[in-house]
């Protein structure tokens, strides 16, 4: 049984904010990144999060090279 933890700020948010200040990442940076503020996120729960952004339109996520995957924000379209 795992023990989910409520977070005052949400993890997609997170993503994004660290994206606009930063542009784009490898998903191990990014993951870095986000265990620095959050001790116990997981790389599975950072894919789920990503997925969701990418469906949302918010972000792209492409491979690089091997093993390894960009990830940046996506251009507003007004």
């Amino acid at each position: 049984m795992s023990i989910r933890t409520w977070r005052a700020e949400p993890l997609d948010l997170k993503v994004v904010e660290f994206l606009q200040s930063k542009g784009a990442l490898t998903d191990d940076e990014l993951f870095d990144l986000l265990r620095e503020v959050y001790e116990n996120v997981g790389f599975g729960e950072l894919n789920r999060v990503l997925l969701k952004l990418e469906i949302e339109g918010r972000i792209r996520v492409s491979s690089s090279v091997r093993g390894k995957r960009r990830v940046e924000l996506r251009e507003k379209k007004e």
